[in-house]
């Protein structure tokens, strides 16, 4: 048994729910697929929301395969930080993009 298998069984037992219903798989391409194409923090919120569809009855790889689609088609980060640099004056705010998980100073 692997430490995922692990903390899947654990966490599962913790919730009250099967591992048998949980693809491992399934979840961490999705996380994969929207850290590489969207934003890391986007990650593991997207991974909730699968959550979210598959406690309202939507079919968790349907649902995976939605999310993934959307995630690969999303512009590249690149073109969206540097169009957002080309507007600040000097090219850079200091204080990170909310894509970025840099937190602004108060």
């Amino acid at each position: 048994m692997t430490r995922m298998d692990e903390w899947v069984s654990a966490a599962c037992a913790e919730l009250d729910l099967s591992p048998a219903d949980v693809d491992v798989r399934v979840v961490l391409d999705l996380a994969r697929d929207v850290a590489h194409h969207v934003l890391r923090p986007g990650a593991p919120v997207t991974a909730y929301l699968l959550g979210v569809a598959v406690g309202r009855g939507a079919d968790p790889a349907t649902a995976a395969a939605r999310l993934a689609r959307l995630a690969a088609g999303w512009p590249a980060a690149e073109s969206a930080a540097s169009a957002a640099g080309a507007a600040e004056p000097g090219g850079t705010g200091g204080t990170g993009s909310p894509d970025s998980g840099a937190i602004a100073p108060a």
